[in-house]
């Protein structure tokens, strides 16, 4: 498929959070995030923040109290996800700072892909993997083809 829309990248997600505060604390703290300017001509509170490309609008909740409840660590839930160094140094990290996680482990063509999952403060499943031990589409394309060949 081609790209009907003419999409260049993702831009950003939103958050809609219980407390700006608390997000913008786990956003900057635990995930690296920085804050960004934000238009002043909003008439809610909110936090923009920015890192690996990718911008995370934090937005305050109109009613707070009655946001969903946080469910258990399910990695089959709506989730974002980042790529890391070191998978050793984020479970580290995250024992340390006390944060309630799920470990898994993928294997694909003898190639092993391990994911940590965890919740922000308002539930937003978080993911962190070594994702890039996977081949990309293009290098199984590419690869595919140089079988076949070698194959005629």
């Amino acid at each position: 498929m081609e790209n009907p829309l003419h999409l260049k990248s993702l831009n950003h997600i939103s958050v809609v959070c219980r407390s700006v505060e608390k997000s913008l604390d786990f956003y900057q703290n635990i995930l690296g995030f920085f804050p960004i300017r934000r238009p002043g001509s909003f008439n809610f509170d909110g936090a923009w923040l920015f890192n690996y490309g990718i911008g995370i609008h934090l937005l305050q909740s109109e009613d707070p109290e009655n946001m969903p409840k946080i469910s258990s660590i399910n990695p089959k839930d709506n989730h974002i996800s980042f790529q890391c160094e070191s998978m050793t140094t984020v479970e580290k990290m995250l024992k340390e700072m006390e944060i309630e996680y799920i470990k898994s482990r993928v294997e694909e063509g003898g190639i092993y892909v391990d994911q940590l999952f965890f919740h922000d403060p308002d539930g937003m499943m978080i993911e962190i993997c070594n994702c890039d031990n996977l081949p990309s589409k293009q290098k199984l394309k590419e690869h595919a083809v140089s079988t076949w060949c070698s194959i005629c």
